[in-house]
C-alpha cells in the first residue's frame, strides 16, 4: 500500500475528488484551508488580501495497483489547470490498524 498526499488550489476540490471517485478510492482524510507556496513556480496560497488563494490537502492511502492510476489522472489535472496548482507524494505504507 502507499499513501499518496495531495496538496492542491481549493478551486481544484471537485476536481480532485472526481478522480478519486473514478477510481474507486473512496477513504480520504482532508485538511481544508491550508496555507504554502509551490517549491517550483506559482503563487503563494495565503489566504490573505495580498494571497487570497488557499490549499486543500487530501492524504489517502491506496493499494499499489491504482498508485499509477491515480498519479496519472493527478498529472493530467495538473496540465490542465497549472496556474491553479497539484502536488503530489507518495510514501510507503508499512502497516495499518
Amino acid at each position: 500500500m502507499k499513501s499518496v498526499f495531495i496538496a492542491y488550489n481549493q478551486a481544484l476540490t471537485e476536481k480532485v475528488e472526481l478522480v478519486l471517485d473514478k477510481l474507486q478510492i473512496k477513504g480520504f482524510t482532508r485538511w481544508t484551508q491550508v496555507q504554502g507556496r509551490g517549491s517550483e513556480s506559482g503563487e503563494p496560497h495565503m489566504g490573505t488580501h495580498t494571497w487570497p488563494a488557499l490549499n486543500e490537502t487530501i492524504l489517502t492511502i491506496v493499494p499499489d495497483d491504482k498508485l499509477a492510476p491515480l498519479l496519472e489522472r493527478l498529472r493530467s489535472l495538473n496540465s490542465k489547470t497549472e496556474m491553479q496548482g497539484l502536488r503530489a507524494f507518495v510514501w510507503n505504507v508499512e502497516d495499518t490498524v
